[in-house]
């Protein structure tokens, strides 16, 4: 796989000639950037932006890959909806973008995700039968088995327990190692444990928040991450408390 590229978005977005957000963000190449913030901030809406995609409202800016290609057919995106086929199988869903595609896809590769996402027994159910949780990992599969060099991921863990939660984190930090991810989380802890580079994303700006120094994704213990994840938290509630 190519070298991922960086990203770099710089704007205002309006809704209404009202201001959702000013915009100043860079996306390091081949690390994860966690963004965090309020609801309805406009975190999903940057997703969109960089997508393409319909945002309700008006952009004035401009984004770019460090590389200076752009951008379509580079990235896999997972939305906070699992936008999963009702009328196909787990295993069918997982790997429908290779079909739309014209593409044969690589089934050891469909099993060994399904394996990895503890769906294996399911693979031939549809998504109507599933939980929450097992339509998010299917989604979570879906979007790794695309192996593009960018990828978005819109709140991927929230519908997972605890532990759950802390396997599939491990699982995407490995299969998306030296990839170029932006990852919208609600979760101090997650960002504190998966981000090279975090964000706080208000109306008024983007502040970056130090990230832990040791390596990740961190050990659920590691004091720095823990540490960070305690800040982090404090400051989101004070930011809460003040508006």
């Amino acid at each position: 796989m190519p070298a991922p590229p960086g990203i770099t978005l710089k704007g205002q977005h309006r809704i209404r000639n009202a201001v959702l957000f000013d915009a100043d963000l860079h996306l390091p190449a081949g690390r994860w950037t966690c963004l965090l913030g309020r609801s309805g901030v406009g975190k999903s809406t940057l997703l969109r932006l960089i997508l393409g995609l319909e945002t309700g409202g008006a952009f004035s800016g401009r984004f770019t890959a460090t590389d200076g290609a752009g951008l379509a057919g580079r990235i896999s995106y997972m939305a906070q909806s699992d936008l999963l086929l009702p009328w196909l199988s787990v295993r069918e869903n997982i790997c429908i973008g290779a079909r739309l595609r014209g593409q044969r896809p690589d089934m050891t590769v469909v099993d060994d995700l399904l394996h990895r996402v503890h769906l294996s027994e399911h693979a031939d159910k549809n998504p109507n039968a599933l939980s929450g949780g097992m339509r998010q990992r299917a989604a979570l599969a879906r979007t790794l088995f695309e192996d593009r060099p960018v990828v978005f991921l819109d709140e991927p863990f929230s519908a997972l327990d605890a532990g759950t939660r802390s396997t599939m984190q491990a699982l995407a930090a490995e299969v998306l190692t030296g990839r170029t991810v932006l990852l919208v989380t609600h979760d101090p802890a997650e960002a504190a444990r998966l981000g090279h580079q975090i964000i706080v994303m208000s109306a008024q700006d983007m502040q970056i928040w130090p990230a832990p120094g040791t390596p990740a994704p961190r050990a659920l213990n590691d004091r720095q991450a823990m540490a960070c994840q305690t800040r982090l938290l404090a400051h989101l509630h004070a930011t809460a408390a003040a508006s």
